[in-house]
């Protein structure tokens, strides 16, 4: 794989920051991963949770989140690297707010869900 073209310009950052910056881009690797093992657990583990299509659905769902997160954590993780390479101010990420609707969401469908379980 070839190195991006934005790396070639500004200067090198502080390694600190880069690290930093990487450290920040596996959390939400991580966190992609969490709901995609959350979708995996409630097809396999949960099938009484919900009838089989709102099931399914729901693993959609949390599955397409995961994948969508893994892409848009690069993303950031390549724009705030290349700020930082151009002495630029870091941009403003839509993520977290974007992740704090997506977990409240699904933890009020999945209290209902159990709630309202037979």
């Amino acid at each position: 794989m070839h190195e991006p073209a934005w790396r070639r310009t500004g200067k090198t950052p502080d390694y600190r920051f880069t690290l930093a910056n990487e450290r920040t881009f596996l959390a939400w690797v991580r966190t992609a991963l969490a709901l995609l093992a959350g979708a995996v657990a409630l097809d396999q583990l949960a099938p009484e949770i919900a009838p089989t299509a709102i099931r399914v659905i729901l693993c959609m769902v949390l599955a397409l989140i995961g994948a969508a997160l893994a892409v848009v954590s690069y993303r950031r993780w390549a724009h705030q690297e290349q700020a930082m390479r151009n002495d630029e101010e870091l941009p403003h990420s839509w993520l977290m707010l974007g992740m704090t609707v997506v977990v409240a969401a699904a933890a009020v469908v999945f209290a209902i869900l159990i709630l309202t379980r037979p």
